[in-house]
């Protein structure tokens, strides 16, 4: 019995005991095999802290210990290979360029899980509050698991972000409100820049994308948004609502159908009239939703989650911090001179944060005078009478202050529609879209490559969103005198910016090009060749 009692035990013991040779023997092989591969690797000593857990007793309970110690170690010396850096370079831009990366790494980084207070919001009871909107709205507002889902994602994660918004709302939206009535558009329209934007004029995405409504630089030319060296008309809330207004109405005009101009407004006509072909000809946006590209069909739900979180803020106890300005209270007037935001705010005694805010178009905080231009600056009413009324001051301060940094002052360059690149040796995708400020995907897109790879000489089609250094000499060099050309003799104390001010529509960079000079420099009694037009 004993004998029986013992046997498993034993086995256990004699089972244990051949694991733990095995494992011995094993280690043994690799340890001696680490050190074949070790003794032709070159290896350096360092100090390393060891950090050991040890329990100590006292009384009933043992107690964790932390003890630390410091001891020498070998370490391999792996050097870094140069086409091994160049493939993880271009592994990680075309990382960083993909669609995905944002959705899957941004929603990890941004997303801000704030602590709050949140009751729960019953399901049926909103059903019946979607039912009211639906009722009030053209949008096709239909009560499904996932709209759901984003509501109550934004009601509890996201209650400091909506305050924020809701105080920017105050001042953009009667802009808006107005824009879409002038063209008999759905007030609602408005949400869609909460959704593109976060209201931030100045937003620019992933792929390029910029201003309240996010426009493209190529959609953004087509509805007359001007983007020049100086200004990117994308981020004037007054004309990209307006252009915004157009482009959904051309939309709507297509689709017939205000859930599916919307689709079109975030992936384009193209994708929305595949999706719809796809599915039969269903022309219902929740049928062909799953048919359109992922972040298209998370576009309207945002939108109407965004709509209903607005339309019952105060069921939601969602309050306003209120705008520092309202629209109403703001004026514009049209400027004569080039005058800094610097400048401005000196003479009307405004925070240069504020005056940046009111005019988000001015890429540069310079404000250019332009011949045929209409450039204006929006100040608070009571600034608009301080600016009038010391006009004439003002613009002396700012040409002496100008004539001094003129060296500094960028020419005003208008952005080409596209341009035709051609491949360089050592060129990459990822090097030529950072240049010109568009994504690699686009890239692909306007040129229908299926691959990344390029040849030297190929021809590129790119749509640009950046300056581009080269386009300013040949649009100057085309500015070459001719007709009515003056001589002008130097005197004491001008500059090339001083002159150039003296002649409207003449820059410093067209001086330098007329005379053949590449220097700021100029010596009393030089004779320049001015054109005046």
């Amino acid at each position: 019995m004993i004998y029986r009692c013992l046997y498993p035990f034993l086995i256990y013991f004699l089972l244990f005991t051949s694991l733990g040779t095995l494992y011995a023997q094993e280690k043994s092989k690799s340890e001696d095999n680490l050190k074949v591969v070790s003794n032709n690797l070159p290896t350096k000593s360092i100090q390393i802290i060891d950090t050991i857990t040890i329990l100590t007793n006292t009384g009933d309970f043992s107690i964790p210990v932390v003890n630390f110690h410091s001891k020498d170690s070998l370490i391999f010396d792996l050097k870094d290979r140069s086409t091994a850096r160049t493939a993880d370079s271009l592994w990680m831009k075309e990382l960083y360029d993909s669609s995905r990366f944002e959705d899957v790494y941004g929603s990890i980084v941004n997303e801000v899980l704030e602590p709050s207070e949140y009751k729960e919001l019953p399901t049926e009871l909103l059903k019946q509050r979607l039912e009211e909107l639906n009722a009030r709205t053209p949008f096709n507002v239909e009560y499904n698991p996932s709209l759901e889902n984003i509501i109550k994602h934004y009601l509890k994660n996201r209650r400091s972000a909506m305050a924020k918004l809701m105080a920017l709302s105050d001042y953009y939206f009667p802009m808006f409100e107005q824009e879409l009535d002038k063209h008999n558009l759905p007030l609602e329209i408005k949400y869609l820049a909460v959704v593109e934007s976060a209201l931030d004029p100045v937003a620019k995405s992933r792929v390029g994308a910029k201003g309240l409504w996010q426009f493209m630089f190529t959609t953004g030319k087509m509805f007359g948004l001007e983007v020049s060296s100086y200004v990117d008309e994308r981020a004037d809330p007054e004309m990209s609502t307006e252009a915004a207004a157009k482009y959904l109405k051309s939309l709507h005009k297509s689709f017939n159908d205000w859930d599916l101009a919307l689709a079109a407004y975030n992936s384009g006509p193209g994708n929305v009239s595949k999706a719809i072909r796809r599915s039969g000809g269903e022309t219902n946006y929740w049928k062909i939703r799953n048919r359109l590209p992922s972040e298209t069909a998370g576009y309207v739900p945002a939108f109407l989650a965004t709509m209903y979180i607005f339309e019952f803020a105060n069921e939601h106890g969602f309050k306003s911090n209120g705008p520092k300005f309202h629209q109403i209270a703001t004026d514009t007037i049209r400027v004569k001179r080039l005058i800094t935001f610097e400048q401005v705010a000196k003479v009307v005694n405004l925070p240069i944060e504020e005056v940046q805010f009111l005019n988000p178009s001015y890429k540069l905080g310079i404000i250019p005078y332009i011949k045929d231009k209409n450039y204006t600056l929006r100040l608070p009413v009571e600034s608009i009478g301080k600016f009038v009324a010391n006009e004439e001051a003002i613009y002396v301060l700012a040409q002496e202050e100008n004539s001094k940094a003129a060296a500094n002052i960028p020419t005003y360059v208008e952005q080409p529609d596209r341009i035709r690149y051609r491949v360089k040796s050592g060129d990459y995708l990822g090097k030529i879209a950072e240049r010109y400020g568009v994504g690699v995907s686009q890239i692909k897109k306007w040129n229908g490559l299926k691959s990344n790879n390029l040849k030297v000489d190929q021809r590129l089609t790119i749509y640009p969103t950046k300056p581009i250094a080269s386009s300013t000499k040949t649009r100057i060099a085309k500015t070459t005198p001719k007709g009515n050309v003056k001589l002008y003799t130097v005197k004491n104390g001008d500059s090339l910016w001083s002159i150039s001010q003296k002649y409207p529509g003449v820059t410093v960079q067209n001086i330098k090009i007329w005379n053949d000079i590449s220097s700021n420099k100029l010596k009393p009694g030089m004779k320049l060749k001015i054109s005046k037009g």
